[in-house]
């Protein structure tokens, strides 16, 4: 009986956030995190004390789908993939009927039979495995497995341009992580290789601060374990970013400096994109000025989570 995979969704959007703003994507959002994050959003985030976490005193008995659910403006904006409370809203399937469930998800007026190669641009998706945390042991097993699965599947013909669209796989893989999991033999084993997967793997990790999540930094920030990601992209002729949330309070800034240099002194030299706090768009409005300013003037990259802005952060987008 083949293993199946705890997930709360699978949807067709945009990419929001960092180096790959607005390039379609479909997405599968992995249930389990071994953080919780609770201090997004808190008047101190360093304080438990003070903490609001309206995803705790949330009323969950009516809710019958994940989708239904409100955005929280306090604590991890996506805390329904890992709270136990909300495992009963989660959906489980093996790798291939997970596989044949995105391309589902990819299927448009203009995508019928869902393919990565889209038969109307020409112009191929992105798949994205977020979370929870989508490098923890199981996921990178589930991983494995969905892209075996979309190397069975068949591409179909493009009419319009006339060519075989070719194997059905996206252009890129994202992994975004929170870096703290390490790779698992099998996992370096299969995305080390270009015969199992010959297009881009990239890793989007955004390691979380003290002074902004409440993560403790021994627990919170690995270095040594996103250099292994980083080497791994590096054989394989990949990319990735270290991606923080920030608001303009200078303990904030003084973390941040502070542990893009234990990146660099590990060997990480991905750019650094900095977003505003804020799982709203009022939120992110109130700081993103001052914010974008102190990121720049540091050499550090802007980022904006472009999908609260385009579709107000809501379950599936």
């Amino acid at each position: 009986m083949s293993k199946e995979y705890v997930y709360s969704e699978i949807f067709n959007s945009v990419q929001g956030e960092g180096h790959y703003t607005g390039v379609p994507s479909a997405w599968l959002r992995f249930f389990l995190c071994n953080l919780q994050c609770d201090g997004f959003g808190q008047k101190d985030p360093t304080n438990p004390d003070t903490y609001e976490l309206p995803y705790k005193d949330f009323d969950v008995s009516s809710i019958t789908r994940v989708e239904d659910l409100p955005v929280w403006d306090k604590g991890c904006d996506s805390s329904y993939t890992w709270s136990k409370k909300y495992k009963h809203l989660m959906h489980k399937a093996d790798a291939k009927t997970i596989a044949l469930r995105i391309k589902d998800a990819l299927k448009t007026e203009t995508n019928p039979e869902g393919t990565f190669r889209h038969p109307h641009s020409d112009q191929t998706s992105h798949m994205c495995f977020t979370g929870g945390e989508p490098l923890m042991k199981h996921a990178q097993q589930a991983a494995i497995e969905i892209i075996q699965e979309f190397k069975q599947m068949s591409g179909g013909w493009n009419k319009r341009m006339g060519h075989s669209m070719g194997s059905n796989l996206p252009a890129s893989i994202t992994w975004e992580t929170n870096g703290t999991q390490e790779l698992t033999d099998e996992f370096r084993s299969a995305f080390g290789n270009k015969g199992f997967f010959s297009n881009e793997i990239f890793f989007s990790v955004s390691p979380k601060l003290w002074t902004v999540a409440g993560e403790k930094r021994d627990k919170a920030i690995c270095p040594d374990i996103v250099a292994d990601y980083y080497q791994l992209a590096d054989v394989m002729k990949g990319k990735g970013q270290l991606k923080f949330v920030a608001g303009p309070s200078k303990e904030q800034w003084e973390e941040v400096d502070e542990v893009v240099d234990l990146f660099r002194q590990a060997g990480v030299y991905w750019p650094v994109w900095i977003m505003p706090t804020g799982a709203t768009v009022e939120e992110q409005d109130a700081d993103a000025g001052a914010v974008a300013k102190l990121a720049y003037e540091r050499g550090y990259n802007v980022a904006a989570r472009v999908h609260t802005y385009l579709f107000g952060n809501a379950i599936g987008t």
